[in-house]
């Protein structure tokens, strides 16, 4: 059930089939010259959409911005701070279990690790405060980097690489804008920087030249399996 789109009736009555829900996170990022800015968002929010056409689960909106660290200088990244990533989680979480929601994935899209810890440490507060609540927070590029493994042809593939540029290929090649250059970047270990931008000037890390939409919707649906194997092991907890 995506939330956005049923009435409160019907949310009413879907809460006698299931408590829980898949909140998206994504971010408003660069993905180099050829993916859109939305495309974390959009991973994340695809494949909690298929799996709602396969069980019942809700699916929150989602979180259009997060943490954006190393891609900071970039033109089109739009970043937010750790305290109001955490605090929207915590926010978003509290109010859908006061609406009966007990089961929580919280999915994100983007795979900036200082975003992911402030999604994890939302987590940790919420299974302090609400004594029902059962919650989950999972990077959806770790699955599709676990998951596809064996699809995937180029070593280390991260960001708007092989991987994310097939993902969109599959769901909107419209939005795909020629083929990418392969890249990894140059930051320079233990050494913060200001202008990162001219350690990563292209925005890619990985090689989207071998990404096709076939590999896009392999990668999708291996993923979507993940997150529902997660779901039922969510569901079956007892702390």
């Amino acid at each position: 059930m995506i939330l956005t789109e049923i009435t409160m009736p019907e949310f009413e009555a879907a809460l006698q089939r299931t408590r829980t829900v898949l909140i998206p996170f994504g971010a408003l990022e660069e993905h180099g010259e050829h993916l859109p800015l939305g495309t974390d968002t959009m991973q994340a929010e695809d494949v909690c959409r298929r799996l709602a056409e396969r069980r019942p689960v809700f699916v929150a909106p989602p979180v259009h911005y997060g943490v954006c660290r190393s891609t900071g200088c970039h033109p089109g990244t739009v970043s937010i701070t750790t305290e109001t990533l955490k605090a929207l989680a915590i926010d978003l979480v509290s109010d859908l279990y006061r609406n009966g929601l007990r089961f929580f994935v919280l999915i994100s899209g983007h795979a900036g690790g200082t975003h992911n810890a402030a999604l994890l440490d939302a987590g940790e507060v919420l299974l302090k405060r609400l004594p029902e609540a059962q919650i989950a927070v999972i990077t959806e590029y770790d699955l599709a980097a676990g998951e596809g493994r064996d699809l995937i042809e180029t070593p280390g593939d991260a960001h708007a690489g092989e991987i994310e540029t097939s993902r969109i290929l599959h769901t909107r090649p419209q939005l795909v804008k020629g083929c990418g250059r392969a890249e990894t970047p140059s930051f320079p270990k233990g050494i913060l920087v200001r202008d990162k931008r001219r350690h990563w000037p292209g925005g890619v890390h990985g090689d989207p030249t071998r990404a096709s939409a076939e590999k896009g919707f392999r990668i999708e649906t291996l993923v979507v399996d993940a997150l529902e194997r997660l779901v039922m092991q969510l569901e079956a907890a007892r702390d």
